[in-house]
């Protein structure tokens, strides 16, 4: 993005160009890992969309779970885009029974790839809609996109 619009920013951003082979891998015959999906396209949030328009359920995220980098984040912040719906190649979000979410998330920080991995939210059936509760303790509805997602470059 830096790269395209030509900003004039430096900075540590490294490409996120990479195959979710092995984080998907280990989980693929797993019956209690219920989906999953790379953020490529729309981001975390349009992934949660999908799920919302799929199942009925809703969806609450926890801002201070999700791991967004703090450039990824001074980057979004001085353009105005919010990190929740661009793409993140080379990750995958995963909708996983309960009572399985701590091994799959050891299974994947065990992975050079999966090593930021996080529980980041639950799904819940007393609402539907995707949900942000922020790290100042309030709640933020996320919106689906109303337009293309921005492109990328890869």
């Amino acid at each position: 993005m830096l790269a395209r619009e030509q900003f004039g920013l430096r900075g540590e951003l490294l490409s996120d160009s990479a195959s979710v082979l092995p984080l998907t891998l280990p989980l693929a015959c797993r019956e209690d890992v219920h989906f999953m999906r790379d953020p490529t396209r729309g981001g975390l949030a349009t992934v949660c969309h999908e799920i919302l328009h799929a199942t009925g359920l809703g969806i609450r995220l926890q801002q201070e779970n999700l791991p967004v980098r703090d450039q990824v984040q001074s980057v979004c912040d001085m353009l105005g885009y919010d990190p929740l719906y661009l793409a993140c190649e080379g990750r995958v979000v995963a909708f996983v029974a309960p009572a399985a979410a701590a091994e799959v998330l050891q299974t994947w920080q065990a992975t050079p790839q999966g090593s930021g991995a996080a529980i980041i939210g639950e799904v819940c059936d007393d609402f539907k809609a995707v949900l942000l509760r922020t790290s100042l303790g309030g709640e933020r509805l996320l919106e689906e996109l109303e337009d293309d997602p921005l492109p990328r470059i890869c």
